[in-house]
């Protein structure tokens, strides 16, 4: 992780840094400069080529940048991963998280290289682009937050294998566990929507985080 105090303050260099990229890899590259200091909902303060996601200035950023502000992630910083698009395109990304010298998340510059035409060429084009990259990784892109946390409630449904109807306490449990890790909560707003998807009442959604919780610092020691 790279470290300073602020993202604003050194603002016209990373400006220039993800344009550079960006120029160097052609319009078939999204660099992404994301300021973690404030609402999840608006991280995207430059990016350059946001056709390849959809994005804009002022736009989310994605799940994975929520698991390394709600800390389920140590060390974020992801290198040559494979993530896909809504839409369909294949990406090549890089994820290099900032701190500030107190060590907390302050931004990042994400890199997104959309690779589809590659994927779709000769068998030896594509042992070249995919050979020793992470496919076990799957970021979402969003142009609005509660899209994502809609995409992490589909998740944790998927992780239980049933639906949220016929789960029973402990099952529930270790759903919002699931979101819980994933940085769900850090959303404005979550709890109302993960309120209504469980069909509980606020009361006890915190009842259950605070027994996830005191169960996972127990487990640490």
């Amino acid at each position: 992780m790279i470290r300073l105090e602020s993202v604003k303050d050194e603002f016209e260099l990373f400006r220039s840094l993800i344009k550079g990229i960006a120029a160097q890899f052609g319009d078939k590259c999204e660099v992404v400069l994301h300021d973690l200091t404030g609402s999840y909902e608006s991280t995207i303060v430059a990016i350059e080529n946001g056709h390849i996601t959809g994005r804009k200035i002022g736009d989310p950023g994605s799940n994975l940048g929520l698991e390394v502000l709600r800390g389920t992630v140590k060390d974020g910083d992801r290198y040559n991963y494979i993530t896909q698009t809504s839409d369909g395109k294949i990406l090549r990304s890089t994820s290099i998280y900032l701190k500030n010298s107190k060590e907390e998340i302050i931004g990042s510059i994400c890199i997104n290289l959309d690779i589809s035409d590659f994927i779709v060429a000769e068998n030896t084009i594509k042992s070249i682009t995919m050979n020793g990259m992470n496919q076990d990784v799957q970021e979402v892109f969003v142009n609005d937050v509660n899209d994502l946390l809609e995409y992490l409630l589909k998740e944790c449904q998927k992780e239980i294998g049933k639906p949220v109807f016929h789960m029973s306490k402990e099952e529930k449990l270790k759903a919002l566990e699931f979101l819980d890790k994933r940085g769900a909560f850090l959303i404005k707003k979550a709890g109302d929507r993960v309120c209504n998807f469980f069909d509980i009442s606020k009361f006890t959604l915190y009842n259950y985080l605070d027994d996830i919780r005191s169960q996972d610092k127990k487990s640490t020691y």
